[in-house]
């Protein structure tokens, strides 16, 4: 709908929200209650509504809190900037003020990132400007902070998610004794947890209860740099719990445009980015804490070549899920993969070359290859034009995937795979389906046994 349509539906039902109706989102305050581990984070909008959020850190620490530290408190700064996306998107107003703190010009630059870089799917399905015409300011002067160094254990935490990805970097780093963590854990992920036998930290974030009743009355709504949110939850947890290193599991297959406005580039996954995992690892090690190292082990592999190592991972295989239906807050208990959407068809090409068809449909349950009506969503994996807005890989890897069906006896004589299979084998050549398996780039902490380890476990086929 667009920005005039809600004016003009707000005049006729005076109870609907007009996003044009407020002036500047403001980020007011933020405390830390250390005896129940609970962070408040306020928001409000100039003449609009206001917005508290929290966030718990569930699990008991094994060290003493080091709440007060200036590291600690920047690390708050920095997650309440970010966490405001979930409501600066109501309105999406030009001016975003930060209160009680100054910022340097990096720091501003990065949170302007996550405003504009980071919502610009939300732009998009809203029809904004994009990029986003937003400007960050403060009310006090930015003096650069001295990056502090805390004394952490060497450990490491890996976040989980629920799908392979995750399941493939915690397998091949579980002999270091890595620490796990989840925010809101679905009971699957809890499930998955306990199959690797890894201690798991929970964080419980409960979203300002007013959001969804305004969702509901005319505020913008769409997709926010979530990544980005998780992650500085992981940052701050790292001064409660103690560890030095968050490893996250996230491919280079990331970093590819969904769609291109103009010359302006939209990435529904742009908080799972090397450019943005980039900027937050500086970010952390010039205003945190210089200890403190974050990046994706995953990095130089594609989303093809860890299928092919999670296939191995069978334990992992009636448990995991990628399916986004199964990850939404109203979701239940037993709710499972669809089969009907962008991440059950990508999850479904990219492991089938390396697992039967039975396999892969005791996983899915259901085969989607034998489905004729499937056809239109796995040709927009490969579409220059229609690749969905959902965590999937590149377009060629989609059509690499699609190129080794073709040539196995056991898939090419399905629907989906003898439909699609000329198509995939023009865009791509047994060369780049090559190339996709073969890791580029110099991986996230190099030269420390998680790169060793993540590397035995990608090197071998299954």
């Amino acid at each position: 709908m667009a920005p005039d349509q809600y004016a003009r539906d707000a005049m006729n039902d005076p109870c609907r929200f007009d996003p044009g109706s407020v002036g500047a989102f403001r980020i007011t305050r933020r405390s830390f209650d250390a005896g129940s581990r609970t962070l408040s984070l306020h928001y409000s909008f100039d003449g609009g509504p206001e917005f508290v959020e929290t966030v718990r850190f569930e699990s008991e620490p094994p060290v003493g809190a080091a709440a007060g530290s200036p590291g600690f408190d920047r690390a708050l700064l920095h997650l309440h900037i970010a966490a405001g996306t979930s409501y600066f998107k109501v309105a999406a107003p030009r001016d975003v003020v930060v209160e009680g703190a100054g910022l340097t010009p990096s720091e501003s630059d990065f949170h302007h990132h996550l405003y504009d870089d980071g919502l610009r799917e939300f732009a998009w399905s809203n029809r904004l400007e994009i990029p986003l015409p937003v400007s960050i300011s403060w009310q006090e002067i930015a003096t650069p902070p001295e990056p502090p160094i805390t004394d952490r254990p060497a450990r490491t935490l890996v976040p989980i998610g629920g799908g392979k990805d995750s399941m493939v970097l915690i397998e091949a780093v579980k002999d270091q004794d890595p620490l796990l963590f989840a925010v809101n854990p679905h009971p699957l992920v809890l499930e998955l947890a306990r199959q690797t036998g890894l201690d798991l930290l929970v964080v419980r974030r409960r979203l300002s209860p007013n959001l969804s009743e305004l969702n509901g009355s005319g505020a913008l709504n769409g997709h926010v740099p979530i990544t980005a949110i998780v992650s500085l939850i992981a940052v701050v947890g790292s001064f409660l719990y103690g560890y030095d290193t968050i490893a996250m599991a996230v491919e280079r297959s990331a970093s590819e445009e969904t769609v291109m406005v103009g010359e302006t580039p939209v990435n529904h996954q742009y908080s799972k980015s090397a450019s943005f995992e980039r900027l937050l690892s500086d970010l952390i090690t010039t205003t945190v804490d210089r200890r403190l190292r974050y990046g994706s082990a995953l990095r130089p592999y594609s989303e093809l070549a860890i299928a092919r190592a999670f296939a191995k991972l069978t334990r992992y295989h009636a448990t995991f899920c990628s399916c986004n239906t199964v990850f939404r807050q109203t979701a239940g208990r037993g709710d499972g993969w669809c089969g009907n959407c962008p991440k059950c068809r990508f999850v479904a090409l990219v492991l089938a070359p390396f697992l039967e068809p039975d396999a892969l449909t005791d996983i899915i349950g259901r085969d989607l290859f034998a489905d004729a009506g499937q056809v239109e969503g796995f040709a927009a994996l490969m579409s220059e034009e229609d690749k969905p807005f959902e965590c999937v890989g590149e377009r060629r890897e989609s059509a690499a995937a699609m190129r080794l069906l073709s040539s196995l006896p056991a898939w090419r004589e399905k629907v989906v795979v003898s439909a699609l299979a000329e198509r995939a084998r023009g865009l791509v050549t047994d060369a780049d389906v090559e190339a996709l398996l073969t890791p580029v780039g110099t991986p996230d902490f190099a030269g420390g046994e998680l790169a060793r380890a993540v590397e035995r476990q990608l090197a071998e086929g299954p």
